[in-house]
């Protein structure tokens, strides 16, 4: 799939990494999925440059192009620095642009500082950036006449909106917000005809849809809503050209094999399970870690869950083992991107494996090695950034605990310390009003004291 990529490192590759003086896009923004990751960066110094120049014309243009570069970069790596160029770029560029002269403009930089700080939100688990991101959307909008930006605005809103309720939101609310991207998807559409970079970005809504509407339904165990999710992330691939679209194409099937695990899961169907690992293991089959490091870390541990779930209905141990291998081939790229929530959520889940393991072999050694890796997961991770993170952790580690009294039959504190850690994880919970989270705790407190661990925790 990236042919075209690699060929374009061989013809302009820098040998010493320089950037290269025109970028090999020239400004282009549909052509960045074809660049690695190394290639990516080269393109955004060039664009710096391009923009810095001082008889650079539409240098305000210029700087939005660059943004959007850096933006990318950090969205495939997780770096802080790049996330910061992105930001600093966009808002150069919104000071540059007059509102009054050229509005749409002024408002397409403006939601390029909102997006920016929407992903600082998804790499570092900062909700704070996410309501700043609704304040400067909105700004936007009431500039925007209409066209890209207008959309992009609506998409924007939509989004933020969304975040804000998926907590703590029912069915009914994961519907209104998925009709509140109707009409921005919409808009997109109709625009791709005349706008080439308009087909991305109606893919990418579709995703970003998808990809909340997965989660809500994911929490609630809701099948409508992962079907949802699932139709979405096909309706985005079968919209952009693979040749030219190689990375979205890749992110439309990640998502889509992941949908598919989670429904097979909600509705008992192992072979929706099955079918979603094996488009999750196709997906990567065309993505490189070159390429995008965090698309290729994040369906390292998707597909490591579905592995997982299949290991859980089969008992099968080779399962659990494979799982393992996934989320250790994922933190390869996550051990480099600390803050990131995904690698709390990658140890944790590495953890229930290695747990389930250990139960089926009798493998203490196993268990010992999990419970050291998570908590030196759990010290990283900071319960007021980041509450539910640290619950799950919590309850990862009452559950080899509880895996630790099953195995051998005697109590050396390992009940007292699962309680604990239960009581710790069903206060957050509780807070967050996630139900289903709240009930495994329910059900393991029962277990542990009312006598010897015989049931591991569900899920």
């Amino acid at each position: 799939m990236f042919e075209l990529g690699r060929e374009l490192m061989r013809l302009f590759g820098s040998e010493r990494g320089k950037p290269l003086a025109g970028g090999l896009t020239g400004g282009d923004a549909t052509l960045l999925e074809l660049l690695d990751l190394n290639l990516l960066k080269q393109e955004a110094k060039a664009a710096d440059v391009a923009a810095g120049r001082v008889n650079a014309q539409d240098s305000a243009q210029l700087r939005l192009d660059a943004a959007v570069v850096w933006r990318e970069v950090a969205r495939r790596s997780g770096d802080a620095v790049a996330l910061r160029k992105a930001a600093a770029a966009a808002e150069t560029a919104c000071a540059a642009f007059d509102p009054n002269r050229r509005p749409d403009a002024w408002a397409r930089a403006r939601c390029e500082q909102a997006f920016a700080g929407l992903l600082g939100a998804e790499l570092f688990g900062d909700p704070g950036l996410d309501a700043a991101a609704g304040v400067t959307f909105r700004e936007a909008r009431s500039v925007a006449r209409g066209g890209l930006a207008a959309a992009l605005a609506d998409m924007g809103i939509a989004l933020v909106q969304a975040r804000a309720e998926l907590s703590r939101g029912d069915s009914v609310a994961a519907w209104a917000a998925f009709t509140r991207f109707n009409a921005p998807i919409s808009a997109l559409d109709a625009m791709t005809k005349r706008s080439p970079a308009a087909k991305p970005l109606t893919a990418e809504a579709r995703l970003i849809r998808a990809d909340l509407i997965c989660g809500w339904g994911a929490r609630l165990k809701d099948e409508t809503l992962l079907r949802a999710a699932i139709d979405d992330a096909a309706a985005a691939a079968d919209r952009i050209d693979l040749a030219y679209e190689p990375l979205t194409w890749a992110r439309s099937e990640i998502l889509r094999g992941q949908a598919l695990s989670l429904w097979g899961e909600a509705a008992g169907d192992i072979d929706a399970v099955a079918v979603g690992a094996t488009v999750l293991a196709g997906a990567l089959g065309h993505l490189t870690r070159e390429h995008s490091p965090l698309d290729w870390a994040r369906t390292q541990v998707a597909l490591a869950h579905a592995l997982q779930s299949l290991g859980e209905a089969r008992s099968d141990e080779r399962a659990y083992e494979q799982a393992v291998t996934c989320y250790d081939r994922a933190n390869l790229v996550l051990k480099d991107a600390p803050a990131t929530p995904l690698r709390g959520l990658a140890a944790g889940e590495r953890a229930m494996c290695l747990a389930r393991s250990a139960e089926l072999t009798g493998d203490l050694a196993v268990l010992d090695t999990a419970e050291a890796a998570l908590k030196i997961e759990l010290a990283n991770l900071q319960p007021r950034r980041d509450p539910v993170a640290w619950a799950l952790a919590q309850l990862h580690l009452a559950r080899l605990y509880e895996a630790r009294l099953d195995i051998t039959g005697k109590d050396r504190g390992e009940r007292a310390s699962a309680v604990l850690a239960l009581d710790a994880a069903l206060d957050v919970f509780g807070e967050q009003g996630l139900r289903s989270l709240t009930v495994m705790v329910l059900d393991a407190l029962e277990r542990l004291r009312a006598g010897p661990a015989s049931k591991r925790i569900a899920g």
